[in-house]
Formats: structure tokens, sequence, C-alpha cells
């Protein structure tokens, strides 16, 4: 049996009509429409249907579309209580991880498999998702759950129940924009864990909670968090500078730099550094920037390694005023529409998931030893 590549680099797991990437030209699309086409003319909700359905919405198709995600917004009662009574500084990926997972208990369609019903619990995980950690975020402070707006569109609602205060046309569309840029990244940990449990047949809550599992480890959607913390700890630009090149002779990581598939620049780098720089012009976080963008010229020069999607992003989400730990909760408020996209193909083409391992071990054939003769 041929062997794989270490953590499976290089091997063709599936096939996918979802999402492309050529990592050596820095080319990333959603079923045909490349990511920088997508960021300058789409809007979330058309990210959705795209991923779910291979094509663009029309406008009947897009407005039934944000009807029904506004309209499956609101949280069961249970789930409400239960965000009011987690453990005073629970994770807030534990607390979604479970809270998604509970949200099957209150879905009279949970067991039920069928195509139609799989793409309205699709549409229930990717309105829920986002109020789940809105709410989670309010009741933690003391504050009283903001009700979401039905002419938001899910950018802005998203927000606004954060917040409680509407966003202007700038930071909307900053926010939509890094939703779409996370949306979907073909095979990655989170979105194979997702189609593994799928492939079993199980239901799309169980598949989520598998993704949202996946998405949690500092490998994966934690290093956004990490960059933050990096960027934040330090005094200055020069004080970042001289931080990182410590660490970088030290053998220390320096989180949000390199891509296991991406050869050369990441493209949603291209994108969320604009937008970081234009933030940090509206709302003060100059030095911010500065600080990233010193760090991302040392690593480049000192490690030869390119900034990818989570650098960037640490600064976007801190300038929109979100909360440190809940940056990657938002990673899975966008992954949620790759992730249903994925799980609603295997379901159509679906066979079981079910690799194998080199075997490194003892040969066969083991002699037996009574306990008292062992070493």
């Amino acid at each position: 049996m041929a062997s794989a590549g270490a953590g499976l680099e290089g091997i063709v797991a599936t096939s996918s009509g979802i999402c492309f990437i050529d990592g050596n030209k820095g080319v990333l699309s959603y079923s045909g429409y490349n990511i920088h086409t997508l960021a300058d003319h789409a809007t979330f909700e058309e990210v959705i249907f795209l991923l779910w359905n291979g094509k663009l919405p029309n406008q009947k198709q897009l407005a039934e579309l944000k009807s029904s995600l506004s309209a499956e917004r609101e949280l069961p009662v249970e789930i409400t209580s239960f965000l009011k009574n987690v453990p005073k500084g629970a994770n807030a990926m534990d607390v979604l991880r479970t809270a998604v997972s509970m949200l099957s208990l209150y879905d009279p369609l949970a067991s039920d498999n069928s195509q139609g019903a799989n793409v309205r619990k699709a549409v229930k995980l990717i309105a829920r998702v986002a109020t789940l950690v809105t709410s989670f975020d309010r009741l933690r402070n003391g504050k009283e759950v903001v009700p979401g707006d039905p002419a938001l569109g899910h950018a802005a609602n998203f927000l606004y129940t954060l917040t409680g205060k509407k966003p202007d046309e700038v930071m909307e569309r900053v926010s939509d924009v890094a939703l779409i840029l996370h949306a979907d990244h073909e095979l990655n940990a989170s979105t194979f864990a997702a189609r593994v449990t799928a492939a079993t047949l199980s239901d799309i809550y169980s598949a989520a909670t598998s993704a949202i599992g996946a998405l949690k480890g500092p490998l994966h959607g934690g290093a956004n968090e990490a960059v933050i913390q990096l960027l934040l700890a330090t005094n200055s630009p020069e004080d970042a500078v001289r931080k990182v090149k410590s660490d970088l002779e030290n053998k220390i990581k320096v989180p949000g730099f390199g891509h296991r598939v991406y050869q050369v620049l990441d493209p949603r780098a291209i994108h969320l550094k604009k937008m970081s720089e234009e933030l940090s012009k509206r709302t003060g976080h100059r030095e911010l920037f500065e600080k990233s963008t010193r760090v991302e010229q040392t690593v480049c020069e000192v490690k030869k390694l390119n900034a990818n999607v989570d650098f960037y992003s640490a600064s976007t989400y801190y300038s929109l005023g979100i909360p440190v730990d809940l940056f990657t909760p938002i990673f899975a408020v966008s992954r949620m529409s790759g992730w249903t996209a994925h799980v609603l193909e295997q379901y159509r083409h679906n066979r079981l998931i079910r690799p194998r391992a080199e075997y490194t071990g003892l040969p066969d054939g083991q002699a037996w030893l009574a306990i008292a003769e062992r070493p």
C-alpha cells in the first residue's frame, strides 16, 4: 500500500465542484468565480447561494434566501437559557460547539436526511450560528440580547446584534467581505471533518459540530487570535519587529504566516490588508496596522513566508470592535456556509470516507508472554 504524506499533504480525497485552489498561482475561486471578483462585487448571501447551487442567484432567489435567513435567526428559548448559564469565563468555541449540537434537539427536522430538509437545516445553521455568537457575548457581559433586524443583511445584522449599533456602510461592507473571504477553502481540516461525519449519514448538526471542533484548534481557526495577542503585547511597531525577530531566532512560530496550500501570497490576505488599513484610519488603530505591516515585512524578509488569511483578519476584526476571543467563532459564522455546502454535496454523492493507515508497529505473530514473564 502506498504511503501518504504526513497530514495527508498532497492527497486528493474526493471530487468537489465547490471550491478551486491553485496554491502555486495564488488562485482561489468558488464555483468558478474568482475570490477577487466576489470580494469586489458579491454579498455574503450571494456567496451562500453560489456555494450551495454552483451558480449565482437571480433577484427572486436572493430575496428568498435573505428572507429565509432572517426568519430563522431567533434561537429556541432553551438555547438562550443555556447561554445565560454557561460557566463564567467559558471558552467561546466550547460554547458554540455545544450550542450547535443542542440546536438539533429543538429541530423537528433533525433526523430527516432528505435534500429539502437538509437545505432548511443549513439555512437554520447559518442564521443561528451568528445569533449564538452575538447572544453569548452580550449575555456574558450582562447585556440584553438584541433582536435581529429583518431589514439588515447577514453581515450588518451580525454587527448590530453584537454591538447594539447599526453599522455604517463601510463597516457593513468590510464585514460582508470578511465573511465572503472565509466562506470556504476546499478540504481544510474543519470541512474534511464535516464531510467525514456526513459520509456516515449522520445528521447535518453532527457534521457542523465536528467542523467546529476541528476549527477550534490553534493550527486552524485559532491563529487569528494568536496574531492579535502578539500585536497587542508589543508597545510600538519597532517593538513588534524586535519581538518577531527574537521569536524567529528562537525557532518560535509567528502566527498568521505560511500555508499548507499556498506557495505564494494568500489571495484573501490582499483584501484583508486593504480593509485593515481602511479601518485603522477610521477607528484610530493606525499603529496596530503599522505593527502588522512591519511584522509582515520582517517575516517575509527573514523566513520568506507570506501572510495568510489569519494575519490581517486579526486587525480587521479588532478594528470592527469584535472581542478577541470571538475571532474564531466569527470564522465559524462565515465558514458555516462552506461546511453546509460540502455536507450537502457529500449527501448527494455519498460514499463512506474510510482511508487506510500505513502500519509502523511490530510485525504480526508476536509470542504471548504470561504477565509474570513480561519485563
